[in-house]
């Protein structure tokens, strides 16, 4: 890093790790404290973090965290958590019987298209100075503003009751956490992201990405 003053990394963060704590561990190895990135990814989350190294790549990071993202998520049907992750709390279990591929599929093709999209009282979203998630730890909940987000394509990679693994290319801002809830909703049977990776932020691949 002695003859680079600025650029961009492509990080493949793994699972446990805030992406605070990616940007920290960066800082520490390049010895340059102004460093950024294009869009949070939650700790139990995993994949594509775009880091901006330097002055000049972070006063260009806005171009990558507007861009299209794609991820994989593994959904796990039957029960509802208070985060909508396998991080939260059970609060409601299904008893009823498995629901059959073909009604996963059609659900799942139902979310394509521009939509309002609530987001999740388990999120970094800020409220009067205050994420919403130290809200949420605290028992407290407010009223969330919907937001505007377009999902372009949905896939189901497999399924076997109760875990469903979909792709899911969509706008910047969409919530994932808050698709397998409403995926849930519309089922009638409940539904928690259990596992969920950043494969893509625009033209940019988790494949081309390096490990700290």
């Amino acid at each position: 890093m002695d003859n680079i003053k600025s650029g961009f990394l492509l990080i493949n963060k793994p699972v446990g790790p805030t992406s605070h704590d990616i940007i920290n561990k960066l800082r520490k190895i390049t010895g340059i404290k102004k460093i950024g990135h294009a869009g949070t990814l939650d700790p139990f989350a995993s994949g594509l973090l775009i880091c901006a190294v330097g002055r000049e790549a972070t006063r260009e990071i806005d171009k990558f965290v507007k861009q299209k993202k794609e991820y994989v998520a593994t959904v796990h049907l039957g029960a509802v958590t208070d985060s909508y992750d396998r991080t939260g709390k059970i609060i409601k279990e299904y008893d009823g019987e498995f629901i059959g591929e073909d009604v996963i599929k059609k659900a799942v093709l139902g979310f394509i298209g521009e939509q309002l999209q609530t987001p999740p009282m388990f999120s970094a979203k800020k409220i009067n100075g205050k994420k919403m998630y130290e809200l949420a730890r605290a028992g407290k909940e407010v009223e969330r503003q919907p937001c505007a987000i377009n999902i372009f394509t949905t896939e189901i990679l497999s399924y076997a009751w109760p875990i469903l693994k979909i792709k899911i290319k969509c706008s910047s801002g969409t919530y994932i956490r808050t698709i397998a809830y409403d995926l849930g909703e519309r089922l009638g049977c409940g539904a928690y992201l259990k596992e969920l990776e950043r494969t893509k932020i625009g033209e940019y691949n988790v494949e081309d990405a390096i490990n700290l």
